[in-house]
């Protein structure tokens, strides 16, 4: 085997690692953000995360009281003019006022315990 293949196998192998263990932080930010906002239901799932620098992302899953499965997923696009924010494929809306007060409320809250709970920083 020559020396440029087996480079080139390390430097794939080295970024299926780094892509693993980003997809980890991924799913361990996302369900410290999902409890948030109080316990998730039995049978549930939530998460809320930061997928990029503009991009977050608030995903929910439930079965109702007839068995019934439900699933949003709210995608959020933060710009310079605003905060649009979309579900479930419907078109991108800017946020009310009061939407986007509570989006920066869980941002802050979401970023405090990341960083304690996950990362270790203190306060």
């Amino acid at each position: 085997m020559s020396i440029k293949i087996f480079s080139g196998m390390l430097a794939s192998r080295q970024a299926d690692r780094r892509a693993k263990r980003y997809r980890e932080l991924i799913r361990r930010e996302a369900k410290i953000g999902g409890e948030l906002f109080g316990p998730i239901p039995e049978g549930g799932r939530r998460e809320f995360f930061c997928l990029d620098r503009h991009t977050w992302v608030w995903h929910e899953e439930w079965v109702d009281e007839h068995g019934k499965h439900y699933a949003v997923t709210t995608r959020y696009d933060v710009r310079p003019q605003g905060i649009l924010k979309a579900q479930d494929g419907q078109p991108y809306h800017y946020l009310t006022h009061q939407e986007a007060k509570h989006f920066c409320k869980a941002v802050k809250m979401y970023n405090e315990r990341v960083q304690t709970q996950l990362y270790g920083a203190t306060a």
